[in-house]
């Protein structure tokens, strides 16, 4: 079997209210245009794409501690930040929506994965010292190895994200590749 057949792609917190932040905002057109090789990429080989999102609810009850401390929720349902980028077709990409940083705390990623087979995620999005680098140690501990298309990443604290990402690597929790790299794999 081929690499592809055990590979999914995870894209992260890919919504309008995480580009509001001026380096994020800085960093989109890079971010999309990695991820849009990705998908295009993952689409012709078969590759599965997850579209996982951030969304809370108004009632407090998916509130993370700082925002309970803060009292200041994010993120609600159907307010205009919580939509995908506008650049990103959507079509044929499973949704799943968290509450936490991890994609795999109070999802079903884990059985999804299963279900396809899936040994190896590929990850894009945003922000690398939070969502990306718990993810990727989630998956570490649910024995799914875990590449992060380097240039398919931002972070709102950019001099954070070689750090996080040199950290993961050290702890061998993920790899890193740019989104040629893995696209290589895909066809060979």
């Amino acid at each position: 079997m081929s690499p592809r057949t055990h590979d999914a792609v995870l894209l992260i917190d890919l919504q309008e209210a995480f580009f509001q932040s001026p380096s994020l905002a800085e960093a989109r057109a890079e971010v999309v245009a990695a991820v849009e090789t990705l998908t295009a990429a993952a689409h012709r080989s078969g590759v599965p794409i997850f579209l996982i999102s951030t969304e809370h609810s108004r009632d407090r009850s998916t509130w993370t501690l700082s925002m309970l401390d803060d009292d200041q929720g994010f993120l609600f349902h159907g307010e205009p930040g919580t939509e995908v980028i506008e650049e990103l077709d959507t079509e044929d990409m499973t949704r799943i929506e968290k509450t936490r940083d991890s994609a795999w705390f109070g999802t079903d990623l884990l059985l999804r994965l299963h279900n396809l087979g899936v040994r190896q995620v590929v990850m894009a999005g945003v922000s690398t010292h939070a969502c990306i680098a718990q993810t990727a140690r989630d998956a570490y501990a649910n024995n799914v190895r875990a590449t992060i298309a380097e240039d398919a990443v931002a972070d709102e604290r950019p001099e954070h994200k070689r750090t996080v990402l040199d950290l993961l690597v050290t702890d061998r929790q993920a790899e890193l590749a740019d989104s040629a790299e893995i696209l290589r794999r895909w066809q060979g």
